[in-house]
């Protein structure tokens, strides 16, 4: 062929919808948006989100369903922050198409979506996840039988060095320069304050019960899983072990316990799966597949002969355990440890380090939700529910077509054909991309033709 020179470019005077180019991750989003809309959810999110609007006066809102077809993209895409969101769809055709927008409608902009945020209660993002997961349950795709449950940490909108004393508001530098006034240094330099900290004899060790960020209260000082200390929230899932689909997923403080966090999250769970219709009871109870951390004599008291049959870790002792009249706990404690000697219990431990694992590398490392910049418990958790239900999605779209983000979708369809002619030989080459980004080729045929040395594709 003859080589290709970039000239001027003279711009259409008319372009239709159906000629504008059209990026190859279309196709997942045609396909998400046939399953969404045969399962009614924009009439369900408008109907959800009417109570929170005026029924006649004022300005249309954005739909519902293009709200949360937004912060869908959030996850399927990899994008942390909604500004980032709103930019990704504006620079898409696909995702327009997605969205439901026409050629002259402007895509909304990061604080339309931070406003219609703040308007939607949590309840009904909540609604939402359990929407889908009812979608998921009638793909075959949740199960019931057994439940692991984990947590990770997720780092807050507010910086360590902002926090401030709760009972007199200084800063930590404000308090560093006190305490050198007193020493007789009254104007001291940065490296005087710091030679002061490192010298004190007092601990230094901050705490929430003494320390907060006045930018974000509800944050709590953590410690992260690769050892760093922030300020940060703590995510904790609930995973069906015979899917990998998150059935509950709820927002707690930094600094809560597992044992103090696992019954809010249970009760998710719950009401998760009752709505889908395989909800546990007493009768029937599902099992509940957790670490040593949530090993509690009063957690395993409250969860005997209820809707869960606990397989929890215990930890090493040194000591007897000493019951001092208490045989319920007593009881649960050992039919627990009965129900860990099991090779199903061995099985389920390595399902749930499997599955919880990876949704949390999935909705927190490659969704971009590890480092949030969201401000609030209810925000950060409104958020994190719609990135979670996309997790759910994606479960089903693998299911439906065998792909389940838009990038494996695109790459999945692409190839390429070689012939090279030589003399009286043709030598047909194949190329494939295969879906996981491998490639191959293969020599499909040799074929004696005369022909002068030619190539091509």
């Amino acid at each position: 062929m003859s080589l290709g020179k970039q000239g001027a470019v003279q711009p259409d005077l008319m372009v239709t919808w159906q000629d504008m180019p059209r990026s190859p991750g279309h196709a997942f989003y045609d396909r998400l948006n046939e399953v969404l809309g045969a399962a009614g959810f924009d009439r369900f999110a408008e109907e959800l989100c009417a109570p929170f609007y005026a029924a006649v006066m004022g300005r249309p809102s954005i739909p519902p369903g293009r709200y949360f077809r937004m912060l869908l993209v959030g996850y399927f895409e990899g994008i942390d922050s909604e500004r980032g969101i709103a930019w990704r769809c504006a620079d898409s055709l696909s995702l327009r198409s997605f969205l439901g927008l026409g050629l002259r409608e402007a895509v909304p902009d990061h604080s339309t979506l931070a406003k219609t945020r703040a308007r939607l209660s949590l309840e009904g993002h909540q609604r939402v996840f359990d929407w889908v997961l009812r979608r998921l349950a009638a793909g075959g795709l949740v199960k019931g039988k057994r439940i692991g449950v984990d947590a990770s940490t997720m780092e807050a909108n507010a910086a360590m060095r902002a926090i401030v004393r709760r009972e007199s508001g200084e800063s930590w530098r404000q308090m560093l320069t006190k305490l050198a006034a007193e020493s007789g240094v009254e104007t001291p330099s940065d490296d005087d304050l710091r030679r002061l900290d490192r010298g004190r004899k007092a601990k230094k060790k901050v705490g929430n019960a003494e320390w907060t960020s006045p930018s974000d209260p509800e944050a709590r000082i953590t410690r992260m899983k690769d050892g760093r200390t922030r300020l940060a929230y703590k995510p904790e899932h609930a995973v069906d072990l015979d899917t990998g689909a998150v059935v509950a997923a709820d927002i707690h403080p930094g600094d809560a316990g597992d044992t103090t966090t696992l019954g809010a999250t249970l009760a998710r769970a719950e009401e998760g799966l009752a709505a889908a219709g395989v909800g546990p009871t007493p009768g029937a109870p599902a099992e509940l597949v957790a670490d040593k951390g949530y090993h509690g004599r009063d957690v395993l008291r409250d969860l005997e002969d209820s809707p869960w049959k606990t397989r929890i870790s215990e930890p090493k002792r040194r000591d007897l355990l000493r019951w001092r009249g208490d045989d319920r706990a007593r009881r649960a404690v050992y039919n627990n440890r009965a129900r860990l000697l099991s090779g199903v219990a061995r099985a389920a431990f390595k399902l749930r380090a499997e599955l919880c694992e990876r949704a949390f590398a999935h909705i927190l490392d490659r969704g971009r939700q590890r480092r949030t910049w969201l401000r609030g418990r209810d925000n950060v958790a409104k958020r994190y529910l719609v990135h979670v239900a996309g997790h759910n999605l994606a479960l089903l779209m693998r299911a439906l077509t065998g792909f389940g983000t838009p990038k494996a979708a695109a790459d999945a369809a692409r190839g390429a054909l070689f012939y090279l002619q030589a003399g009286d030989t043709t030598l047909l080459i194949l190329f494939v991309i295969l879906p996981a980004g491998r490639s191959a080729t293969a020599v499909i045929a040799i074929t004696p033709e005369p022909s002068p040395l030619s190539t091509g594709c």
